[in-house]
């Protein structure tokens, strides 16, 4: 059963700009205080409400009398030797969750997490071991793009870009990641591109709908991993919830209402999903569709039994796809000295613990 939130002060991070400049005015301050607190947090990035040192010493007391701004506490950093930083970060209720830093030839990409676990299911990830404990707030995932970009701020770099992509499904913390997302794309606080965000979800099919309606540049992509109901089903539980057709038909929907390009996520599993058979039949449902299809080559986890797709079938399942017009790439493996597959970090801690 998913647990409730439980947070002795609210955590700023969760506060958008028009929120913090109202609580500013309830506690007898002008506006505009707020604006300067937002730029603390999202500009200068401090740690401490008494680093932010243009407000009054009587204002700061009142920020930490009233709110927390301490989301996250590092318990685990690995980096890899392709410059994969992740991170295994506590939170205030003793929960852990990961969030990991890519470098690509392009710039800097963070990987977020929008739950303490995960329901879904998927029975070759890692990131459901143990099931879900409780949805993230906003402010909890704003502040692990904010801890990545202090750490890029010592290189004098800087996140281009942000994958919704680490444990849980956002789609079924909805509203938090909405929330989120407007924070990371504020023009005065890290105004992170829009298309360079890119939500993915298990097929949710209300949200879905409800992600098209947004009229936002977003970027939406899909863990598909089958090209039909039934194997899809034994490989993800969610689809018993929303079957593939109705998990189809609501991306249609969102390209006629937005005209963009869905990106589909397929982990090839060795001799599940990996034949030319499958490839030759999820061509014919994504053939009439503006996508991408990211073949991502399973990862091992040593609780589950599965095992790796050949290289030759791969490369095969590839062909066949590409053969069919269908734009396809194979994705780069990054961290995979450092267990940097969703949830590995987190299951080990939890063990441990």
């Amino acid at each position: 059963m998913k647990e409730q939130v439980q947070i002795m002060k609210p955590l700023i991070y969760d506060f958008s700009l028009e929120e913090l400049q109202q609580w500013a005015k309830d506690n007898g301050e002008p506006a505009f205080r707020g604006g300067q607190i937002f730029d603390w947090l999202y500009v200068k990035r401090v740690n401490a409400f008494d680093e932010m040192s243009n407000l009054s010493k009587a204002l700061r007391v009142k920020l930490n009398e009233q709110l927390s701004i301490a989301a996250l506490h590092e318990i685990t950093k690995l980096e890899s030797k392709d410059g994969t930083v992740k991170f295994l970060f506590g939170l205030h209720d003793d929960h852990a969750i990961e969030t990991v830093i890519m470098k690509h030839n392009y710039g800097n990409s963070v990987c977020v997490t929008t739950q303490v676990g995960c329901r879904v299911g998927c029975t070759f990830c890692a990131s459901t071991l143990g099931g879900l404990k409780r949805d993230l707030t906003a402010g909890e995932i704003v502040a692990q793009v904010v801890r990545s970009q202090q750490i890029l701020d010592a290189r004098g770099e800087r996140v281009s870009s942000i994958v919704i992509m680490g444990t849980g499904e956002p789609f079924e913390n909805y509203d938090a990641t909405m929330r989120f997302l407007r924070l990371m794309i504020h023009e005065k606080g890290l105004n992170i591109g829009q298309r360079h965000i890119t939500v993915s979800t298990s097929g949710i099919v209300p949200n879905i709908y409800k992600f098209a309606d947004e009229d936002t540049q977003i970027n939406l992509a899909i863990s598909i991993h089958a090209p039909n109901d039934a194997l899809r089903s034994k490989l993800m539980p969610v689809n018993r919830r929303f079957p593939f057709d109705d998990v189809i038909e609501s991306l249609r929907y969102y390209q006629a209402k937005t005209g963009r390009r869905i990106s589909f996520e397929y982990a090839l599993i060795g001799g599940i999903n990996d034949q030319p058979e499958h490839a030759e039949e999820l061509a014919g449902v994504l053939k009439s569709m503006l996508c991408h299809v990211n073949l991502i080559p399973v990862n091992h986890v040593p609780e589950r039994k599965y095992v790796r797709t050949s290289r030759n079938d791969i490369f095969e399942f590839q062909r066949v796809l590409a053969d069919h017009g269908i734009n396809v790439t194979i994705r780069r493996e990054q961290g995979h000295d450092i267990a940097a597959a969703c949830g590995q970090l987190r299951a080990k801690h939890m063990e441990l613990g």
